[in-house]
C-alpha cells in the first residue's frame, strides 16, 4: 500500500505543478474560470486530501475534476483512491476504464494489470431480481441501475447491503455475503402501497423463513412454551411442597414417599425443559423479527443466563 501511495502523490504533484500534464492548455483567450482550470484546482485539492490520507474526500474532488475535464490521469487517481477505500470492485472497473481509455502507451500499465489480478481475486458477484421492474436498486446505499438488471453485478468480497426502493413502495434490503470469484442470488420483494412491512416477502417465498406469519407463529409459540413453562413450574413447587409435607408425616409409607418424589422431580424436569426452549424461541423470534427491518443488523445468541441481542442500528 505505501508504494501506491506515494507513486500517486508523487504523480500528483507533478500533475498539479504543470497543468499541460493534467489537462490540456485552455484555447488563447479563455476566460480565467475555463473549465479546465477549473478542473485543475478541484484535482490539487484531491491530491493534497489523498496525502492526508482523507480518502473520501479526495474521492470527491478527483471525480468532479473529472466530469469537468475528463483525463485519463485523473481517472487513474480514481481508480488509486478506490484502491485505498477498499472498494476493489469500483477500482477494478475504473482501472479497465483507464487502460482502455489511455490506449497501449498508457503510463503505469504494467503496474495497472498486475494490480487488475489481484483485484480480480477480491471480487464475486450479485445476481439480483425483484419483483417489480423500473424499481431503484442500490447496494451499500450507492444507486446501480433500476430493474430489471442485464447481468450480475460486479462487487467487492465481504457483507454487502443489496435494496431495492420505489415510491409508495416499502423498501426491501438484504445483507448478503458475498465470497471471492462467486456469484450470489438476491431475490428482493417490495411491498404494495399499504401493505405492512414484509408482507410481499412472506408472498413471493410462500409464507418462508423472513415471512409474516412465521414471525408471527415464532411469538405464538414463544408465548405457549413461556406459559407451558409458568404453569409446569407452579407445579413443580406445589408438588415439592407436597414432598416435604409428606415427609413431616408419620406414618407414611416408603411408597409413597417414592411417589411423591418421583413426580415432584420429574415434573422439575420438565419446567426446565420448556424454560430452556422458551429462551430458545424467544432468541429466534426477535433475530427474525428485527432482521427484517432494512435499519438494523441484528445478532442474537443464547448464553447460559438468557439471550443476547447485538447489533448496528442505522
Amino acid at each position: 500500500m505505501t508504494r501506491r501511495f506515494t507513486l500517486l502523490v508523487v504523480l500528483g504533484l507533478a500533475l498539479a505543478g504543470s497543468a499541460p500534464r493534467a489537462f490540456a492548455e485552455p484555447p488563447t483567450g479563455s476566460p480565467v474560470g475555463s473549465p479546465v482550470k477549473e478542473a485543475g484546482v478541484h484535482f490539487r485539492r484531491g491530491v493534497a486530501l489523498y496525502s492526508e490520507t482523507d480518502y473520501r474526500g479526495a474521492l470527491v474532488e478527483f471525480r468532479r475534476a473529472y466530469e469537468i475535464a475528463p483525463n485519463t490521469t485523473v481517472l487513474y487517481n480514481i481508480a488509486e483512491t478506490y484502491y485505498q477505500l477498499q472498494n476493489y470492485a469500483a477500482a477494478l472497473s475504473v482501472f479497465e476504464r483507464y487502460l482502455t481509455e489511455a490506449g497501449t502507451t498508457a503510463p503505469h500499465r504494467r503496474e495497472v494489470e498486475a494490480t487488475l489480478d489481484t483485484l480480480r481475486s477480491r471480487v464475486g458477484r450479485l445476481r439480483i431480481t425483484t419483483n417489480l421492474a423500473s424499481c431503484e436498486v442500490t447496494i451499500d446505499d450507492e444507486l446501480i441501475g433500476r430493474a430489471p438488471l442485464d447481468a450480475p453485478v460486479v462487487v467487492s468480497v465481504g457483507r454487502r447491503k443489496v435494496t431495492a426502493m420505489a415510491p409508495g413502495r416499502t423498501p426491501d434490503t438484504r445483507f448478503v455475503e458475498v465470497p471471492a470469484g462467486d456469484t450470489v442470488d438476491v431475490a428482493l420483494m417490495l411491498a404494495p402501497p399499504g401493505a405492512p412491512a414484509g408482507s410481499a416477502s412472506a408472498a413471493g417465498s410462500g409464507g418462508g423463513s423472513g415471512g409474516v406469519d412465521l414471525v408471527t407463529a415464532g411469538w405464538i409459540t414463544t408465548g405457549a412454551l413461556a406459559a407451558g413453562a409458568l404453569g409446569t413450574g407452579i407445579w413443580a413447587y406445589v408438588a415439592s411442597r407436597q414432598l416435604e409435607d409428606a415427609r413431616r408425616t408419620f406414618p407414611i409409607s416408603r411408597d409413597e414417599l417414592d411417589r411423591k418424589a418421583s413426580r415432584a422431580t420429574t415434573v422439575a424436569v420438565v419446567g426446565d425443559v420448556l424454560g430452556a426452549a422458551t429462551v430458545i424461541a424467544a432468541a429466534v423470534t426477535v433475530k427474525l423479527t428485527l432482521s427484517r427491518s432494512p435499519s438494523h443488523e441484528v445478532h442474537v445468541a443464547v448464553v447460559p443466563g438468557g439471550i443476547v441481542v447485538a447489533g448496528a442500528f442505522h
